[in-house]
């Protein structure tokens, strides 16, 4: 058994849906034996520590951490680190209750200030063997337009897309938009670069919706990718569960209602999950080759989902990206592709587990 630190929550947009995961990470390791250690980061990043993960509720559906909770803090010493409860007195922060050696951590955190290496720096730094990619293939994971250039250096098949700084907008909003009108064309996705969940994601018919779809994605990152949208493309996903010979699922289908998987399709609304997927044995090995193909790319450890475009028509597959920290609700692919291949979750987080110890031991990395 291992004493094992749930984080969740967090400063990004997807603090909810953070703890949705969660709540099934911590069902999960409690049936493999493990004694999970519930930490919840609140909206401002203060730590907090929780007797469970929040719930959903008919009244509060995307649930979030109880700012009321007591504060935590890690303290690295001697090859240990502690989890100690702390109060503010005056100007200082005082000790009030030592939790204990913290033996792994299990990071259930996406977006910014979670997903993108911060918070694996200060784990490392804490000597924390922690679940999933480390600090530089987790800041790769969440960068689409780092990510697509490595993909791109590996000849991995990519839609046509573009990128757009802040700057660039700022100082020429027209001329962006004529260059855009040319590469990619229309119709296209506007997607803030490091951001999940779909969220500030648009798609665009028109030179005005462009423009749009441009400023809400700027709300969120000072970069948005621009990119080809398809109207008839299948979405596929594979798991992949390792280190250095990471294991690769078959790919799972999600079929929803709307034109695209946008944040209320994900977490709101009926999604149908299909593995193994309804498409040729050659499309699901090509997937599944391309998907550890990304997976190295990153130099990714632990977990990861990849997620591809399928053309029945072309017989062709299209690399989108990677999360280092998938979805892990209860309408999530990543669950579903394993269970295809004999995990159960309790079984999964396991695995997870012994593959934080395994990353810790060898510090390799697993990029070729």
């Amino acid at each position: 058994m291992s004493r094992v630190l749930l984080l969740f929550g967090g400063r990004s947009s997807e603090h909810a849906i953070s703890c949705l995961s969660a709540a099934n990470v911590e069902q999960a390791l409690g049936k493999a034996g493990h004694e999970p250690v519930c930490v919840g980061i609140t909206h401002t990043g203060r730590w907090t520590l929780a007797e469970t993960v929040p719930r959903p509720t008919n009244e509060a559906p995307l649930p979030q951490v109880d700012d009321a909770n007591p504060t935590v803090t890690l303290v690295a010493n001697r090859g240990h680190t502690r989890l100690l409860v702390v109060e503010e007195r005056g100007d200082t922060l005082a000790m009030t209750a030592d939790l204990g050696v913290i033996d792994v951590a299990f990071p259930v955190l996406h977006g910014p200030h979670g997903e993108d290496g911060t918070v694996q720096g200060l784990l490392a730094t804490s000597s924390v063997p922690y679940v999933g990619a480390d600090v530089a293939s987790s800041a790769l994971g969440i960068d689409k337009r780092q990510m697509k250039a490595v993909f791109a250096s590996r000849g991995l098949p990519q839609l046509p897309y573009t990128a757009v700084s802040r700057r660039e907008w700022d100082e020429g909003g027209e001329t962006v938009l004529d260059r855009l009108d040319l590469d990619p064309g229309l119709p296209v996705f506007t997607k803030p670069a490091r951001q999940g969940s779909s969220i500030g994601v648009r798609r665009c018919h028109s030179r005005a919706e462009v423009r749009a779809g441009l400023v809400e994605a700027f709300v969120y990152d000072r970069v948005v990718i621009v990119e080809q949208a398809l109207s008839d493309a299948r979405e596929i996903e594979c798991g992949v569960l390792g280190n250095a010979a990471p294991e690769v699922s078959r790919p799972g289908e999600l079929v929803h209602a709307g034109q695209y998987y946008d944040f209320d399709a994900k977490y709101l609304s009926p999604v149908e999950l299909t593995c193994p997927a309804p498409v040729p044995e050659a499309i699901s090995e090509r997937c599944r080759e391309l998907a550890r193909e990304a997976f190295r790319g990153i130099g990714a450890r632990g977990l990861a989902r990849v997620d591809f475009f399928y053309l029945d028509a072309e017989d062709a597959v299209f690399l989108n990206e990677t999360n280092t920290i998938p979805g892990m609700t209860s309408q999530s692919m990543f669950w579903v592709v394993w269970e295809a291949e004999g995990y159960d979750r309790p079984g999964l987080v396991d695995r997870l587990v012994a593959l934080a110890f395994e990353a810790a031991d060898t510090q390799a990395c697993w990029a070729p």
